[in-house]
C-alpha cells in the first residue's frame, strides 16, 4: 500500500498492474462472458474498487509538520533532489463534489415542496377563508373543536412565516409564484425543468427495461437503458437543490409543517365535516374552494405531486444515484418510478407542459392547456 516515501512511478506501477489484471481476468473469463456479459460489470467494478482502495490510501498517508506533498523533491531544494518525474511524490485526489452533498439540507427543501403543493391545492386559503365565515357568523359553527381551532389558529402569529414570506421562499427555492425572492436571492427558475428532466428519464430507462425483458428474455445482456443520463440528470437536479437549500428553508419547513397539520385538523373535525355533509377533510376542502372561494378544486393533483415530489427528492437526498453497479442501481432506482410516473401525469393534468421555445433548446416554458372560464383558478406552473 502507498506510504510517505511512494513515489509517482511506483503508484504508476501499481496502477498499470491493475489494468493488467483486468485484462487477464477478462481473457480467463472469456467463454463465461460470452453467455453472461453482465460478469464483465462485475470485473470492473473489482478493478475500480481496487484503485479507489490506493488513492484512498494516499489520503490517510500520515503527514509531518515540515510535509510540503513533495514540492521540494520536485524543484530541486533540500538532500532529495528527483532525477525525474517519476522520483517525485503522488499526489491524492480531491473528494469528488457529487459525496459532499449535505442529506439534511436537501429532506427539507423535499418537504417544502410538499407544502408549497398543499398550498396551490388551497389549504390556507379555504382556512382562512372558512375563519372569515365562522367570525362573521355566516356559518353554523359554535363551539365544537373545529370552531376552538380556527379561533386558536393565527393566536401564534409571532412564530408564522407570513404567506409573503412562504411565497418568497417558494420563489428563492422552486422559482414558482411571482413573488420578490428575499433580498440577495435570484429565483430559482430551473428547477421546474431538472425536475421534470429526472421523472423523464427515470421513466424512460425503466420502459426500455421492460423492452429489454421481452426482447431477452434469457436475460443474458443487461438491459437498453442508460444508467449514466438517469446519473447526470439527477446529479444536475442535486446540484441545484443545494445551491438554494442555505438559509432559513429548514426552519420554515418546520413551523409551516406544523401550520399544515393544524388546518387539516381544523376541516376533518366532526363538527365542521357536519356543516358540509363531507366524509373527510379533503372533501371540506373542495366544498370550500368551490362554494366560497370560487376556484375549481385540482386537489387530488397537487396532492399526489406533493407526496410524489417530497419522495423523489428525499431519494435524491441519499447516495443512491452513486451506485456504478447495475442490478444495485436499478433496484434503488425502482423506489422511485412510480412516484416519478405519476408526478408526471399528475403535473400534465393541471397543465404543465414540456414545450421548449422554438430557436432556443436550452430553454423550457411551462404553459397552460387551455385558458380558463371565468371566475376558474388558472393553472400555472407556479
Amino acid at each position: 500500500m502507498p506510504d510517505k516515501n511512494t513515489t509517482l512511478g511506483e503508484l504508476n506501477d501499481l496502477l498499470g498492474r491493475l489494468q493488467r489484471v483486468r485484462s487477464q481476468m477478462v481473457r480467463d473469463a472469456r467463454d463465461e462472458l460470452a453467455k453472461t456479459p453482465a460478469q464483465a460489470e462485475l470485473i470492473n467494478q473489482y478493478i475500480s474498487e481496487a484503485e479507489t482502495i490506493l488513492y484512498d490510501a494516499l489520503n490517510r498517508v500520515p503527514g509531518q509538520p515540515e510535509d510540503d506533498r513533495g514540492m521540494s523533491r520536485l524543484i530541486g531544494l533540500g538532500d532529495r533532489v528527483a532525477s525525474d518525474l517519476n522520483e517525485t511524490r503522488p499526489t491524492a485526489l480531491v473528494p469528488p463534489y457529487d459525496d459532499q452533498i449535505s442529506r439534511e439540507r436537501l429532506t427539507a427543501v423535499g418537504d417544502l415542496y410538499y407544502i408549497y403543493q398543499h398550498e396551490r391545492a388551497g389549504v390556507f386559503r379555504a382556512i382562512l377563508k372558512l375563519q372569515q365565515l365562522f367570525q362573521a357568523g355566516e356559518i353554523r359553527l359554535s363551539d365544537g373543536p373545529g370552531a376552538l381551532s380556527l379561533y386558536q389558529y393565527d393566536r401564534k402569529r409571532v412564530l408564522r412565516y407570513t404567506q409573503r414570506e412562504r411565497r418568497a421562499a417558494y420563489r428563492k427555492v422552486f422559482g414558482y409564484t411571482e413573488a420578490v425572492p428575499p433580498a440577495g436571492a435570484e429565483p430559482n427558475t430551473a428547477f421546474h425543468a431538472l425536475l421534470s428532466n429526472f421523472c423523464q428519464h427515470v421513466s424512460r430507462f425503466f420502459e426500455d427495461k421492460r423492452v429489454s425483458e421481452v426482447l431477452r428474455p434469457d436475460g443474458v445482456r443487461e438491459t437498453f437503458g442508460s444508467m449514466a443520463v438517469v446519473r447526470r440528470s439527477g446529479l444536475d437536479l442535486r446540484h441545484n437543490l443545494k445551491q438554494v437549500s442555505f438559509g432559513h428553508v429548514a426552519v420554515l419547513r418546520s413551523e409551516v409543517m406544523v401550520l399544515l397539520q393544524e388546518a387539516f385538523d381544523i376541516l376533518g373535525s366532526h363538527d365542521v365535516i357536519n356543516l358540509f355533509g363531507a366524509d373527510n377533510a379533503w372533501d371540506v376542502l373542495e366544498e370550500m374552494l368551490t362554494r366560497y372561494v370560487r376556484e375549481i378544486p385540482v386537489t387530488s393533483q397537487r396532492s399526489r405531486m406533493a407526496v410524489t415530489g417530497r419522495e423523489i427528492l428525499r431519494w435524491l437526498s441519499e447516495d443512491y444515484l452513486l451506485s456504478t453497479v447495475r442490478i444495485d442501481f436499478e433496484s434503488l432506482l425502482e423506489a422511485i418510478v412510480d412516484a416519478c410516473d405519476d408526478w408526471l401525469t399528475s403535473a400534465e393534468s393541471v397543465g404543465l407542459r414540456y414545450r421548449p421555445q422554438a430557436g432556443r433548446d436550452n430553454v423550457v416554458t411551462f404553459r397552460p392547456a387551455a385558458l380558463p372560464r371565468r371566475g376558474q383558478a388558472y393553472p400555472s406552473a407556479s
